[in-house]
């Protein structure tokens, strides 16, 4: 096996993952996750989906990450490592989807409109 790509995305958020056998390593924009996510809700988060599967020891994650913040980052990570792990065993695609890992969060910010201050709210109307 040599390298199985996926992208995932959340918000403005890319990333582009690639996955191959090894010690359970995760590296982001070549650092170490704990070094990139230093948050330990954020790193559980990446790690949802291999852990479901007991896999996490099993395969290394190489993972060029873009846009968006540190949450829609986590977020979309989770998703491109679930893709991954699809197309590695597709037998794994129930146990992920069943827990919604395979699911496009496709919320995004609304963008804002002329004439207001936000994408719905409006100037305070002052009748005199």
């Amino acid at each position: 096996m040599e390298y199985i790509n996926a992208i995932g995305r959340r918000k403005s958020a890319v990333a582009r993952v690639y996955v191959s056998e090894g010690s359970g390593k995760i590296t982001i924009n070549k650092k170490d996750l704990t070094e990139y996510f230093p948050s330990a809700i954020l790193q559980y988060v990446v790690k949802q989906p291999l852990n479901l599967l007991n896999v996490a020891d099993k395969y290394d994650v190489k993972v060029n990450l873009d846009g968006g913040g540190f949450t829609g980052q986590s977020q979309a990570l989770r998703l491109a490592i679930s893709r991954a792990l699809v197309k590695i065993n597709a037998e794994d695609k129930k146990a992920l989807k069943d827990q919604g890992f395979l699911t496009r969060d496709s919320r995004a910010v609304e963008r804002k409109k002329p004439g207001r201050p936000k994408a719905r709210a409006r100037f305070q109307f002052s009748k005199r």
